[in-house]
């Protein structure tokens, strides 16, 4: 069976975008990555609506990918601190192609506007596609893409 002849109605590609495929979701995943946990800072950081913000959290949280965990503020009443899930983390390489991505295609004339470096030696963090058996860096033309085991054929 040929790609195009393969439905796309089970493809992982539209499941995942069907959870964090808007704009709004995949900014607040960059700033829980990067450690904002309160609602408030969410607001303020990012700058969309609290309802909008509620939305997404609530999804968030109900796919998990992000956790509540209760914290008070001496005097008010009890809120809810949200933390990226192993689930959550898992999409931080995915985060990481997009900036990496929109600093080569869309830069900011200033330059970047987030640096991540790795701990150990400084150098700049790039995400990179390899091979699973020899750990070589990879392009398209250096693999092929056909229908998986779980393909249908479309109708």
């Amino acid at each position: 069976m040929e790609w195009l002849e393969a439905s796309t109605e089970n493809c992982p590609v539209q499941r995942t975008l069907d959870i964090v495929g808007e704009k709004w979701t995949l900014l607040i995943l960059r700033d829980a990555a990067a450690g904002v946990r309160r609602f408030d800072d969410f607001h303020r950081h990012i700058g969309l609506s609290e309802a909008v913000l509620s939305d997404r959290l609530r999804k968030l949280t109900a796919a998990g990918i992000l956790t509540t965990v209760p914290y008070r503020e001496p005097g008010s009443r009890s809120r809810n601190a949200y933390r990226l899930t192993r689930k959550g983390w898992d999409l931080w390489p995915v985060l990481v192609a997009l900036r990496q991505w929109g600093d080569t295609y869309a830069p900011e004339p200033d330059g970047p506007v987030l640096d991540i470096r790795h701990e150990e030696c400084g150098a700049p963090v790039r995400v990179v596609v390899e091979c699973s058996a020899e750990n070589v860096p990879l392009t398209p033309r250096d693999v092929s893409a056909r229908p998986g085991p779980g393909a249908r054929r479309r109708d």
